[in-house]
């Protein structure tokens, strides 16, 4: 089933420009889906995002969300169903504490107190920061911010949660054990990522990857569809491991593998 449903959707920032930013994009993403969005800078990938959730209406062409079509009369329900976690987090801060900010979502739907509590808390455990729920975000590191971020969105359970370049900030660590815990999240089938990303290595975890290219959408397949084909963007790891082992004359996997899979055929 399509949770989400873009239908020849373009856009412009500027009326009077002749190219648009986005043109003509159509695609769906299934519920449960984990999607990542690649491409080089200035391709569409960021104003995808914002159009997804109303935040930017399309010049053309329509986007339903879980069957609904996404207007200016119905986009702040909308946004009960589908969050959005940006680059920088301290764009998105208001609460004077941690454990504020994360239930700053949750005053707004006018949720009781008791509930509120324990989604702030199930949250913060989520991104590990149950300890810094009375700290003020604004002493925290740029990967904490980015966390409580994510906590805040998640605290929401939506339906759809949309990464627009949200894990840059955090350390390798970090950063791994988050995507743990998101795909964690996903696997009840309740939680349908769409991950704008410019870490191929991130992108090779996901179940489907887009490819935009000067606002078009030029490919669209698995990971193994994708890396195994010549791109521009530098690939995985494992499939630069793999080419560097062709171009060396050396035996090599004759298509992508993940990392685990290249691992598992270099112990052979």
């Amino acid at each position: 089933m399509a949770i989400i449903e873009v239908r020849n959707v373009s856009f412009k920032y500027d009326r009077r420009e002749k190219a648009n930013t986005l043109s003509s994009v159509s695609f769906d993403v299934h519920q449960g889906e984990w999607l990542s969005v690649i491409g080089n800078n200035g391709a569409g990938k960021s104003t995808l995002a914002r159009l997804l959730v109303g935040l930017l209406k399309p010049s053309c062409g329509t986007i339903r969300i879980k069957g609904v079509v996404l207007n200016e009369e119905n986009k702040w329900e909308i946004r009960r169903h589908a969050g959005i976690v940006f680059q920088n987090p301290d764009n998105q801060f208001i609460g004077a504490t941690v454990q504020d900010d994360v239930a700053f979502g949750l005053e707004n739907i006018n949720m009781p107190v008791k509930e509120m509590r324990v989604r702030v808390e199930e949250a913060l455990k989520s991104v590990g920061l149950s300890q810094l729920k009375e700290a003020d975000p604004s002493r925290l590191s740029g990967g904490q911010k980015q966390r409580v971020a994510i906590a805040g969105v998640l605290a929401l359970k939506p339906d759809i949660l949309i990464l627009d370049e949200s894990l840059v900030m955090l350390d390798p660590a970090s950063r791994r054990e988050m995507l743990r815990t998101l795909q964690k999240l996903r696997a009840g089938g309740r939680l349908t990522i769409l991950s704008i990303t410019h870490d191929m290595n991130e992108a090779a975890k996901s179940d489907r990857i887009l490819v935009l290219k000067n606002g078009r959408l030029v490919n669209d397949g698995t990971p193994r569809q994708i890396f195994s084909t010549e791109m521009e963007m530098e690939a995985p790891f494992s499939e630069r491991l793999r080419r560097l082992l062709l171009k060396n004359g050396r035996r090599a996997p004759r298509h992508y593998m993940t990392e685990n899979e290249m691992v598992q055929w270099l112990c052979k």
